[in-house]
């Protein structure tokens, strides 16, 4: 598979259309979001800070920095925002590493994953990586693919930028993440025309180095117990995947409704988090997974083809990498509550709680709709893109200058 590419060089027209169902799509997924934090997450409000709608307000002012952030990479050229993926990149591996000491990181059961502002806000970096990795991976493959082609010698770059950032996010202790970035990047590699001679090896040293990882943790080794033998960690390792079954099946075909039996029926500690999708399944029942599975098959089909009808191909990068990171982490997340899957620290986008996540794939989600209209960039150099320069098309028309 030397030199191969599922995106060549782009036709020579420009979109500027932007993709209306992709931005409907997004608006009802952070719209179910809020609506699910308002009704599962009262109990928990005021258990801890005696006030039930705490998760509901935060999450909601958290939306005005998402938003501020989708509509700016919704509108900023991208051109402009290729010029700043070196530094975005620098700045996500600085506060990874940033999170890392005493004083600045906030420790967590264990883990130092957190950069906390006393008083203003918390911050998880490694979110924020999901979103620059991919850019600059895209920025890479789409600069320097004639190199590419000639010798895969030339991955070594982002290879080097990839392990970078998973080294320093498992030294966070987040297995999990570390594993879905590490992922992302790997499906990019083969996106972008990587030869499967040395990536197959290359991603093959994944498992016996994950099997170390799992073994030196205690509790990343109950939860895979957990996951082949529930009954023996019912009570244990694996109490949240037990209790969110339960809910899952309490909700039958119709749901138990949005009342305040629901919380009991759930019985999940701090539901609010990875384990939010619950309790959508418990209240809204059957019906409301399916409509929220088609509603995700939708965003990752829009998604997709404006990646494949992008004519900048960093940009088409770019927007199937934040699109195959959302739909991935969804899928996950919902695998890991349903008990499909051992447990993992991969939220659900759009619904749990947390900042980092929400402005991030808000962020991500800009930028897919920005790619839906952008044109052919002229600076990368390549053959199709320079003839743009001596094209013009007129209702339709390209139009050739002697």
């Amino acid at each position: 598979m030397n030199g191969y590419r599922f995106f060549p060089d782009r036709p020579l027209m420009n979109y500027r259309k932007r993709d209306t169902l992709f931005f409907v799509c997004v608006i009802l997924l952070w719209g179910l979001g809020i609506f699910t934090l308002y009704i599962c997450t009262p109990g928990v409000g005021e258990r801890f800070f005696r006030n039930k709608n705490y998760f509901l307000y935060r999450q909601l002012a958290c939306s005005v920095l998402g938003f501020a952030g989708f509509f700016f990479f919704a509108i900023v050229p991208v051109r402009v925002i290729r010029r700043c993926v070196f530094a975005l990149a620098l700045v996500s591996l600085a506060l990874c590493l940033l999170a890392l000491f005493p004083g600045i990181g906030s420790e967590r059961k264990g883990a130092s994953r957190w950069i906390v502002i006393p008083h203003i806000v918390t911050f998880q970096p490694s979110e924020l990586v999901k979103f620059s990795l991919v850019l600059y991976l895209a920025h890479m493959f789409d600069a320097h693919s004639a190199e590419y082609e000639e010798s895969s010698k030339e991955f070594i770059y982002p290879v080097a930028a990839l392990l970078a950032f998973v080294i320093v996010i498992l030294c966070q202790r987040d297995l999990s993440t570390g594993a879905f970035i590490f992922c992302i990047g790997i499906a990019m590699f083969i996106l972008s025309g990587a030869s499967l001679k040395w990536l197959i090896p290359f991603s093959t040293l994944v498992i016996p180095a994950s099997l170390i990882l799992i073994c030196t943790e205690v509790y990343r080794l109950n939860r895979i117990l957990a996951f082949f033998r529930p009954d023996e960690f019912a009570l244990t390792a694996g109490y949240q995947t037990s209790a969110s079954e339960r809910a899952i099946v309490s909700g039958g075909v119709w749901g138990v409704g949005t009342g305040a039996g629901l919380e009991k029926i759930s019985g999940i500690p701090e539901i609010q988090t990875d384990y939010i999708f619950a309790g959508w399944a418990a209240s809204m029942g059957l019906l409301g997974v399916t409509c929220y599975f088609l509603l995700l098959a939708v965003f990752a089909f829009r998604g997709f083809s404006i990646a494949v009808h992008c004519p900048n191909r960093f940009a088409a990068y770019s927007a199937f990498g934040c699109t195959l990171s959302i739909f991935c982490q969804s899928v996950f997340n919902c695998a890991v509550v349903c008990g499909a899957s051992p447990t993992t620290g991969i939220p659900l986008p759009f619904f749990s709680s947390g900042g980092s996540s929400l402005i991030v794939t808000l962020c991500m989600c800009g930028f897919i709709i920005n790619a839906s209209h952008c044109g052919a960039d002229k600076e990368t150099g390549n053959e199709s893109n320079a003839a743009l320069e001596e094209r013009e098309s007129i209702g339709g028309v390209v139009v050739e200058y002697e």
